[in-house]
């Protein structure tokens, strides 16, 4: 099973995210667009691993606060379009501890330094266009324990599980 550990947008980032989509397709870019239920943040990715029960237990190891994210600009990196997250001190602690976590657990993970972001469009087929949406702010409050799955239509990520944030 392909497993990764993901914040997923709320109904209005999402939203927000879809019309950053519409305006690249009236710009001309061609390639593979996000599915609007696949829009995520990737913390980790597992890859192939058959327990999720201790991913789980890894995820529920790390103590989760909410904290507020926003999104506020997009980039364009080897034919990929994203939606960049503003340096966030309370993510970046999140993700390097959910990591130490996976590793005291033997979980293996993807090594590579975490870039916060959202995929938009993949295998773009031009430069990215002047499409920004304006700053989006959303509170993450809940870690997805998401599969991966190829299939005819492309991806299909399915949350397994989650973690609410524990609030005071």
């Amino acid at each position: 099973m392909r497993l990764f550990i993901a914040i997923l947008p709320d109904e209005d980032v999402r939203g927000e995210l879809v019309n950053v989509q519409k305006k690249m397709r009236d710009c001309g870019v061609n390639g593979v667009y996000t599915d609007p239920f696949n829009l995520h943040i990737t913390l980790a990715y597992i890859g192939e691993y058959p327990d999720t029960e201790t991913v789980m237990e890894a995820i529920e190891s790390v103590d989760f606060e909410p904290f507020e994210i926003t999104l506020e600009r997009t980039g364009f990196f080897k034919k990929i379009f994203w939606c960049g997250i503003r340096e966030n001190e309370e993510l970046d602690r999140y993700v390097r501890q959910l990591r130490r976590a996976l590793s005291q657990r033997d979980i293996p993970y993807d090594p590579k330094p975490f870039f916060a972001h959202v995929t938009l469009v993949r295998k773009a087929d031009i430069p990215l266009p002047p499409v920004s949406p304006l700053p989006l702010k959303m509170t993450a409050s809940r870690i997805s324990l998401m599969r991966s799955q190829r299939t005819e239509k492309g991806m299909l990520y399915t949350e397994l599980d989650a973690v609410e944030a524990i609030s005071e």
